[in-house]
Parts: C-alpha cells; sequence; structure tokens
C-alpha cells in the first residue's frame, strides 16, 4: 500500500538524513509531527504519561528502520504507522491496571489508568491537529477503551483521522475485509457506550469554550471557595454522573448526595474547607484545579482537578483527577 502522490520535501529530507546518518536533521524533521502522534497513542492507551512514552518510543523505532523508508507513503503515515503498531505492542505486554470489583454497579466501565490530556500539549495547527473536541473528551476515551486493541487502532485510523480501508489494512498487516469488519464491530460498542453523543467524529468541530461553559466553571470555583455547598448543589444536574480516578466506580447520583458524599468524606470540613481554584482546560472540557491548604500548611497545594461536562448551564459530568504530586498538567504545585 502506498500513497498516490509524489516524493514530497519532507520525505526526500528524512531519506537523505536516513542515508547520512545525520541524527540531528531526523530530530529536526521528525519532531513536527510530536504532539499530533502524542495524541494518537493517548487515544489508544488513556494515559498522559504512556503516550508521552509510546511517543518516544515511536521516534525511536522510525531511526531505527530509518533506511527501510523509501518514500512510498507520507512521512507522516509511515509515523503513524509505526506509532498504532507501539500501542499495541505496549498494550499486550500492559498490565491489567483496571481492576474492576464485580459488585460495582457498572462493572468493567472504568478506566483507573486514565489520565487527562492538557490543552497546552495538543497540536496547535487545526488543520493537522485531527482533534475534534469530540474526539478528545474524556468520555470518548473512556468509551475507546472498551474496544479491544487491534478494534481500537482500525477505529481510530479509520473514524477519527479518516483513513481510507486499503491504508489502515497496510499500517495493520490485515486484509481490507478484515479491517471493514473490525470497524463495524467497533462502531457497535461506540454507539452502546455514548448513546447520547454525535457519532460523525470526523466531522469539524468547534474547539472552544463556550460562555455558559466558563461561566459553570467560574460559578463552580466561587462555591468551592465559599464553602458555599447549596450553590455547589445547585450547579450539579439530578443525574450527575461522578467519578474519582484513581478509584474504581463511576456513580450516578443526585446533587445533593454528591455533595453529602463529598463532606462524609472530609472535604468542607474543618482543616479541608481552605480552598483556592484556577481555570483551565483539558481534553479541550472545562476544568477547575483545585488547591487546598490545611491549619498546618502555609501554602495552598494542588490537590484535585475537577473535569467538567456542562450541558444546558448544569454540570452533567464530573471527573476527578488526583493531582498530588501529578506534574503532567504544567500546574504549580502551589499557589
Amino acid at each position: 500500500m502506498t500513497d498516490a502522490r509524489p516524493l514530497g520535501t519532507d520525505e526526500a529530507t528524512f531519506i537523505a538524513a536516513a542515508r547520512s546518518g545525520d541524527t540531528a536533521r531526523f530530530a529536526l524533521l521528525t519532531e513536527r509531527y510530536r504532539r499530533e502522534l502524542q495524541v494518537h497513542c493517548y487515544r489508544m492507551l488513556a494515559n498522559y504519561e504512556d503516550a508521552q512514552d509510546m511517543t518516544q518510543e515511536t521516534f525511536l523505532r522510525a531511526w531505527n528502520k530509518r533506511e527501510s523508508f523509501r518514500g512510498h507513503a507520507a512521512l507522516r503515515t509511515w509515523l503513524y504507522r509505526i506509532a498504532t503498531n507501539a500501542c499495541l505492542d505496549f498494550l499486550e505486554k500492559r498490565d491489567d491496571r483496571t481492576p474492576v470489583p464485580s459488585e460495582l454497579p457498572d462493572p468493567g466501565s472504568e478506566v483507573l489508568y486514565l489520565q487527562p490530556y492538557p490543552d497546552r500539549m495538543l497540536p496547535e495547527d487545526p488543520q493537522e491537529s485531527v482533534v475534534a473536541r469530540e474526539t478528545i473528551e474524556l468520555a470518548f476515551i473512556v468509551a475507546v477503551q472498551h474496544l479491544p486493541p487491534r478494534q481500537r487502532a482500525v477505529f481510530i485510523l479509520r473514524d477519527v483521522l479518516g483513513w481510507p480501508a486499503s491504508k489502515a489494512a497496510d499500517a495493520l498487516e490485515l486484509t481490507v475485509a478484515s479491517v471493514t469488519s473490525a470497524l463495524q464491530r467497533a462502531r457497535v460498542t461506540m454507539r452502546e457506550q455514548l448513546p447520547d453523543r454525535r457519532l460523525d467524529w470526523r466531522r469539524p468541530a468547534t474547539h472552544e469554550l463556550s460562555d455558559d461553559e466558563r461561566g459553570v466553571v467560574r460559578s463552580y470555583i466561587d462555591a468551592h471557595e465559599r464553602n458555599d455547598l447549596d450553590r455547589l448543589m445547585s450547579l450539579l444536574r439530578d443525574d450527575l454522573r461522578f467519578a474519582m480516578v484513581p478509584q474504581p466506580g463511576t456513580l450516578v447520583m443526585t446533587a445533593k448526595d454528591a455533595v453529602d458524599g463529598w463532606v462524609s468524606g472530609g472535604l468542607f470540613q474543618r482543616g479541608h474547607d481552605d480552598w483556592r481554584c484556577i481555570t483551565t482546560t483539558v481534553n479541550r472540557m472545562p476544568a477547575a484545579a483545585l488547591y487546598l491548604r490545611t491549619h498546618d500548611d502555609p501554602e495552598y497545594r494542588l490537590f484535585t482537578i475537577a473535569v467538567l461536562r456542562i450541558v444546558d448551564g448544569k454540570i452533567t459530568e464530573l471527573t476527578g483527577f488526583d493531582a498530588t504530586d501529578k506534574p503532567w498538567l504544567g500546574l504549580p504545585p502551589t499557589l
């Protein structure tokens, strides 16, 4: 399988660097693809740190295989092929880090290794990013993890990146018929996992937060900093879906039950009631970084990242990430 295209400048430069062993030129040329490859690996793995590692592994494999590149395919296509297979190899070796007790209301629904993706690390050029908001949001990333690895790869290459079946088959060393069958099965699973979401993932979508979303985040932060539990409760939809990663279990609860649970867990009580928060965005979603100061500490320390899905002025989904000692979002550790 080859791209129907003449040898481009990047491909010619890469071949010259490969033949001469010019590591500096190789690094300069491949580095421009880092961010989009990292997003691709993140969709495959749902873990920001693992995605960083597999992107680096992609470049290492590309260097080691440099002499096999003939320019028949675009350099970008060749790198995506290497990245996809690096992720598949990683998934074969990764220990099962998502043990879900059978008594949970929705067994198998959790991805305990899930990490948020900082928006500052997304590709900057919208033509190159291939990052429609729907395909980087947490619900989408979690849903993709329900697919077997090779189905997952087929689905991402075909329905997210928009590759033709023959190109995806070549990348995965499958037949076109196998790719078509895998995609059909993957689409069924994705519809089951995201029944209320738009399923045309290749259609352009806005990346910007709405004024409504920004306003709700400001109110959420204000309620936290004032310990205004009634105000906080009023921002939550009554069928709120709440998860705290890496704890197992996504719970659907009323707003009152959610706030009562946070209080009974020790939050908003003396010693855990002095909050400062800043707004941020991860996975192209509104989020709040929550900093807590305890009575024996002069500084506010990063405690949790609360990622919010907001619909019609209400928080419908709240995913909290333990943010202590986590440098991967680029947030200040203290305020």
